[in-house]
């Protein structure tokens, strides 16, 4: 038998990382809280772990339920630790030419590629934008 506080425990480092916000409202002020949290999706279960807290959830419908810390949970361990293959790296489709990478590395500082209104090519210096 597994218990919730040990499923969570070995959750923690199976799940994926994403950032979130959280939004709070004090009196007439809506606050938005940047965080990270860790989240594991399965059949039925739910894993959240952030910063301050852990829990483990089952899903009924619309509903969260929220497990107690001595609950038997070997289903949601099974459900939720699935192995996570990598992904393939894509190669892009097209490769740049030689040719071109090669003037494309000639150009000046300062300077970028940019068209005439004939539609030639041509060097255009670089606005350099000052914060006020």
């Amino acid at each position: 038998m597994k218990t919730v506080q040990n499923v969570k425990n070995s959750l923690k480092f199976k799940a994926t990382e994403k950032e979130a916000t959280l939004s709070i409202k004090v009196g007439t002020k809506k606050y938005s809280v940047p965080f990270k949290l860790r989240m594991v999706a399965g059949e039925g279960y739910l894993f959240l772990s952030y910063s301050a807290s852990t829990e483990l959830f089952q899903t009924n419908g619309d509903e969260l339920v929220l497990l107690d810390k001595e609950a038997d949970a070997t289903e949601a361990f099974e459900r939720l630790s699935q192995i996570r293959r990598p992904r393939a790296k894509r190669e892009p489709e097209e490769k740049m030419p030689d040719e071109l990478a090669s003037a494309l590395r000639n150009i000046p500082p300062g300077f970028k590629l940019g068209y005439g209104s004939d539609g030639s090519a041509r060097l255009v210096k670089t606005r350099v934008r000052r914060s006020k």
